[in-house]
């Protein structure tokens, strides 16, 4: 726990015509994880997410998935982004900035982070095949839009290295877990106040 006596947690649940989607979130955990999205892959990334990040992460998704993984994917990054955004509040007490270097045998991540309230992406992974498995790996770029756009982060991912698909797209949640896990956690000499000049960090809207 951190020294603030009120849990932070996001609880959200999320229904559209194409899935349903709940996420239950505590940002001063243990990385206890309950996932089941019926993405193997992304369950995988998850796990990465909630261990590397001290996350207790509890997500169950039904969706289309026997057309493809799209909405499922989408969906469950919105409501991650939402209950992020949920648990953090008005971000008061958080270091907000956070930044990792993660290695996967050959494959090297940088993610640096700032929960600004302002979403931003810059997206610099180059992965060499199209599908992990059977997940199609295009849907990793589009998982972080939607948890950006949904918690207000500003987040640059950086490959510096790798050849091997499965590695660079680990590396890279674990590298996000880790910078994620930095910026969250509170900062004793911020003494509970806003980490920004302004005195406030806007939560930006996010997707219906």
């Amino acid at each position: 726990m951190g020294t603030m006596t009120a849990p932070r947690l996001g609880d959200v649940h999320r229904v559209t015509g194409e899935t349903d989607v709940r996420v239950c979130l505590g940002l001063d955990g243990s990385g206890q994880c309950n996932v089941a999205t019926g993405v193997p892959f992304l369950d995988h990334m998850l796990h990465q997410l909630s261990s590397h990040g001290l996350l207790d992460l509890e997500i169950t998704a039904s969706g289309d998935t026997h057309i493809d993984d799209h909405h499922t994917n989408e969906d469950v990054g919105i409501a991650v982004g939402q209950a992020l955004s949920q648990a953090l509040g008005d971000r008061r007490g958080i270091y907000r900035f956070g930044h990792f270097v993660a290695p996967l045998d050959e494959a090297l991540v940088q993610v640096a982070l700032d929960c600004s309230g302002r979403p931003h992406l810059s997206y610099g992974l180059q992965i060499p095949s199209q599908r992990i498995g059977s997940y199609d790996s295009e849907l990793v770029k589009e998982f972080f839009v939607a948890v950006v756009h949904n918690c207000g982060l500003t987040l640059h991912i950086r490959q510096l290295d790798g050849t091997n698909s499965h590695h660079i797209v680990e590396a890279c949640f674990k590298a996000f877990a880790r910078a994620l896990r930095m910026a969250t956690e509170l900062d004793p000499r911020r003494a509970g106040a806003v980490p920004s000049s302004k005195g406030v960090l806007e939560q930006a809207g996010g997707q219906s």
